[in-house]
């Protein structure tokens, strides 16, 4: 049976000794039918140059198929030219052969299990960033993303096994990181996850962003651990 694994952000080459084989020696054993999925700020499609070549190259010599949500830091403009198919029930920016971005709003069937996917967050140090360059308002779903996501959501009747998104619900935010709110972005999308958490059916939530480790109910923070979805 094929295996799935998560992880938190990866940003490039600075977060990727996660998936080293030293320090997750499992990949030795996998094939390019299992899964590693990166929950956003993936950035190895951030400006189409030469560094964007060599990470693509490292991810695709992995003996896995890699998978990516959107974060805040991707070059979302980039992205959105790229051509979209369908993969696995749900919609898909196809980087490679062995590497796919999971796009937002939409339900897909991975080794068995039905997984939704909501990416995006917004960025904290947005005003040190140069719009076009270091930063994208797409960084936050649009409304025909948050459309998609209810159409795909009531197709399924509203029931998954696995949510993967970059950030949290509101609520999970707010009970986590209290009294460290005044660096914690809630706005429209953490309303609509919030939203989300109390409406669907689903098993656990898997996601990034906060570059910190916690668990509380269903819901997963990652940053530098690789967790395998049995």
């Amino acid at each position: 049976m094929a295996h799935l694994f998560v992880t938190g952000d990866l940003h490039g080459d600075h977060d990727w000794s996660k998936l080293n084989t030293e320090n997750f020696p499992i990949q030795k054993e996998l094939t390019k039918d299992d899964y590693v999925v990166v929950l956003g700020d993936f950035g190895a499609v951030w400006d189409g140059g030469k560094t964007d070549k060599y990470l693509q190259k490292w991810h695709n010599s992995k003996s896995y198929t890699t998978l990516f949500v959107a974060g805040n830091h991707e070059n979302h403009e980039l992205l959105d030219a790229m051509p979209i198919t369908e993969w696995h029930g749900g919609k898909v920016h196809k980087i490679s052969d062995s590497i796919y971005h999971l796009m937002n709003g939409q339900v897909y069937e991975l080794c068995g299990k039905k997984v939704f996917v909501m990416g995006g967050a917004e960025s904290s140090d947005k005003e040190h960033r140069k719009e076009g360059i270091s930063w994208w308002p797409h960084e936050l779903p649009t409304l025909d993303e948050y459309n998609e996501a209810y159409k795909n959501l009531g197709k399924n009747d509203y029931k998954v096994d696995l949510v993967f998104t970059h950030c949290a619900p509101e609520t999970t935010v707010t009970d986590m990181f209290m009294p460290k709110m005044s660096v914690r972005k809630l706005n429209d999308l953490t309303s609509f996850l919030d939203m989300i958490a109390q409406t669907i059916s689903y098993k656990d939530w898997y996601f990034g962003h906060y570059h910190e480790e916690s668990d509380k109910g269903k819901f997963h923070l990652l940053y530098n651990s690789v967790v395998e979805l049995k």
